[in-house]
């Protein structure tokens, strides 16, 4: 803002300095250029330098508007657009993955399995709808998705179709239920591994679509990471 208020006042300070005019006027003159032409046939003078100038500063007052604009959005909307950025660039490496891991839940269970494999190479995309956890994931460089995982629309931005293993890793056996129910419709040759809290979850678990029922009091998620990257 300063330097296009700069600007203005240097371009002023010019048409009183070529024109002989007062300073309301060359203020005018900022607006309706065409009367320095009328100027210049009742008065003596550099009309053509002056019309030079205000061609240059009409640039000049263009070039700093737009940058003024620019740094106005960029402050407005820069967050927004380096998320829009991010999400697309994402989504674009999802889309190159091919047998690669969906870990859907990031507490204890999700954050081991997807920690050993991401040492192991395997390619691992995390579902999480907790924005604390979701930045968690990214921070422990993973990729992930933010949103639920018994939506299809989220199960599809972590590239289901194209998945080797889905794991169902929350907190909550009825969660991954459904889940498991939702993933074996969108990825019927993926490996399913789910999460239960009671053996009396095991064969619904099963009946959903699980290939693996895992008990956490009975297999870690260590074990289930050294299966998928035997």
């Amino acid at each position: 803002m300063v330097v296009f208020v700069g600007v203005v006042a240097v371009t002023i300070a010019g048409f009183v300095a070529l024109a002989g005019i007062d300073i309301v006027e060359a203020a005018y003159w900022l607006i309706t250029p065409e009367n320095i032409g009328i100027h210049f046939r009742d008065n003596e003078g550099p009309e053509t330098v002056t019309k030079g100038f205000a061609v240059v500063s009409r640039l000049a007052q263009i070039v700093t508007g737009l940058w003024i604009g620019q740094t106005v959005a960029s402050a407005l909307f820069g967050g927004q657009l380096t998320e829009e950025l991010k999400r697309v660039t994402q989504e674009k490496k999802i889309a190159t993955f091919s047998d690669h891991v969906v870990i859907c839940g990031y507490g204890m269970f999700g954050e081991t399995i997807a920690y050993q494999l991401n040492g192991a190479g395997k390619d691992v995309v995390v579902i999480e709808s907790d924005d604390d956890k979701a930045s968690q994931v990214e921070r422990d460089g993973h990729l992930v998705v933010d949103g639920d995982a018994r939506q299809e629309p989220t199960l599809e931005r972590a590239g289901i179709e194209n998945a080797g293993t889905v794991v169902a890793a929350i907190d909550d056996s009825n969660v991954n239920l459904q889940i498991s129910v939702l993933a074996s419709q969108l990825a019927p040759d993926a490996t399913l591994i789910v999460r239960v809290g009671e053996q009396t979850y095991a064969s619904t678990a099963r009946r959903a679509g699980a290939d693996t029922v895992v008990i956490p009091e009975i297999m870690s998620g260590s074990d289930i990471a050294g299966e998928l990257t035997d």
